[in-house]
């Protein structure tokens, strides 16, 4: 956004860690914004900024059950209309928009393509799918690679499992076992069915399920992280 920020990524992470002290929690959402210091009315970037961080107990916000997916009629923005890989707050809008549609017309959430029909992800989690054994993840392009869905690719290729990042349509979810969510506040969440297509495998006996204990223990200190592949 050419917003300057005046804090390194080592000083961020020790404020994260002051505010949750503060707070007596170690388990808990972290959130950091950053926006214009001055009131900024035109349509250029604001010359300096403040940081606002807020921590507080959330659970999963996709809950703990297997989530029915539609295909949303809106699509994921053009990467050549905006930085589509920043985490901007503006980008929420299709976000909210994508959800509260599908939740209208009766699922869990959306699954949002891309524009050229290619499926890219949910208003606020990664998408996964399992066929033979196999991993199959939306590569760099329309999505916000989420750090849940790098890591969760980690401990995939870690434990010998292979993770394609590659385009592909709805139609490739035929046949596919088993289905899932990343993010920081899903956290790994188990995907039933997407519109018509059911996952025959129930998500506890899935990769998925397997990754999401991994993630779980990573998380929580109880498995040593694994070098980035990414």
């Amino acid at each position: 956004m050419g917003m300057p920020l005046p804090y390194s990524v080592e000083e961020l992470i020790q404020i994260s860690y002051q505010l949750l002290e503060k707070n007596d929690l170690t388990d808990a959402y972290i959130r950091p914004l950053v926006y214009a210091a001055m009131p900024n009315m035109s349509l250029k970037c604001a010359s300096s900024s403040n940081l606002l961080m807020a921590v507080w107990e959330w659970g999963k916000y996709l809950g703990d059950q297997s989530l029915r997916l539609t295909i949303s009629p809106y699509e994921r923005p053009n990467p050549k209309a905006v930085p589509i890989e920043a985490k901007i707050s503006g980008h929420y809008v299709n976000s909210i928009i994508a959800s509260s549609e599908a939740k209208g017309r009766g699922y869990d959430e959306a699954l949002l393509l891309d524009m050229n029909g290619y499926v890219a992800e949910g208003p606020g989690a990664n998408f996964f799918f399992e066929k033979n054994g196999e991993l199959f993840t939306a590569p760099a392009g329309s999505i916000l690679r989420g750090i849940t869905r790098n890591t969760i690719i980690d401990l995939a290729r870690e434990a010998g499992i292979t993770v394609h990042e590659k385009f592909f349509t709805p139609a490739a979810l035929q046949g596919a076992t088993g289905a899932f969510m990343t993010g920081t506040a899903a956290e790994v969440i188990g995907v039933s069915s997407v519109d018509e297509v059911v996952f025959e495998t129930p998500f506890p006996d899935t990769i998925g399920a397997q990754l999401a204990r991994r993630y779980q223990a990573l998380v929580t200190g109880a498995l040593a992280p694994a070098l980035s592949s990414t």
